[in-house]
This record gives structure tokens, C-alpha cells and sequence, in this order.
């Protein structure tokens, strides 16, 4: 007699591939079941109150705003620059004769403004000097023109 030409594995997977069958078909069902399908469009519905919570009440007509489009701005606002004396009062923080360079201590605002040594008028200055004068945008941000010693 002939031996059966089906083995042990082969027999394991024909099992495990009717039992996926089985598990597809009934996953398969399970959906149909708990399809949304016929629902209608208010039950499916989500609405976004004004604290960006999702709720299913539609917004109250009464709370509405009404806003006109020319209200809308885009982009950055702008700012309303006031408009600083012309020549400011300082004095020399730090100056490097070697490098060129040096800070300018406003002394009505108390910042800190860049001069190099090619604005200097009448003059070097050194540390503790008191100078007049003028504020530019420069490449990295303010920076003191028309420096004059006082």
C-alpha cells in the first residue's frame, strides 16, 4: 500500500489557512453589522465649539459673530514706531582700537548699540567717553552712526 502523500505540516497549514477564511469572513460580518451606513447626515455630523472642543450640538445662532472680511488681517501687523530723538546721548562700554569696533551704552534707554571705528567724526574714542549720536539698522540689528566725543 501507498503512503498518504499529505504530511504532518502540510496538514497544519491547510488547517491554519481555513481557519484565517473562517476569521476573515466573520470580521467580514462583524463590520456589515456595525456599518454607519444608512445613517443620516445629522447623526454622522461633528461641530467645533468656540474652545475648539468637538461636540455633536450644532452652535447656538444667537451667539453668532458677524465679522467683515476688511477686519481680517493678513500677514504681520504693523507696529507703530515712535519716533526717538534724532541724536541720542551714550557712552563707550568696550572699543577695540586693534578690531575697529565697539558698544555704545544709551544712556536713555540703557541698551546696547554696535559703532565701528569708520563712524567715529572727530576722532578716537576710549572706554568711559561720553558721545552723541545717531541710530542706524545695521546688518545684525541697531548700530550707532555720526559718533561724535563730547
Amino acid at each position: 500500500m501507498g503512503r498518504s502523500q499529505e504530511t504532518t505540516g502540510k496538514k497544519e497549514k491547510t488547517k491554519q489557512k481555513i481557519q484565517k477564511r473562517k476569521d476573515k469572513e466573520e470580521k467580514k460580518e462583524m463590520r456589515k453589522a456595525n456599518s454607519d451606513k444608512g445613517k443620516s447626515l445629522d447623526d454622522m455630523m461633528a461641530y467645533v465649539d468656540e474652545y475648539g472642543n468637538i461636540t455633536d450640538t450644532p452652535p447656538d445662532p444667537k451667539k453668532k459673530k458677524v465679522i467683515k472680511a476688511e477686519d481680517i488681517m493678513l500677514g504681520v501687523p504693523s507696529r507703530d514706531v515712535e519716533e526717538e530723538e534724532a541724536v541720542r546721548n551714550g557712552i563707550i562700554t568696550y572699543f577695540n582700537d586693534g578690531k575697529g569696533y565697539g558698544f555704545i551704552k544709551d544712556l536713555k534707554s540703557q541698551e546696547s548699540i554696535f559703532v565701528h571705528a569708520n563712524e567715529l567724526t572727530n576722532g578716537p574714542v576710549k572706554e568711559k567717553d561720553k558721545v552723541t549720536f545717531e541710530v542706524a539698522n545695521g546688518k545684525r540689528g541697531l548700530s550707532a552712526v555720526l559718533v561724535k566725543k563730547i
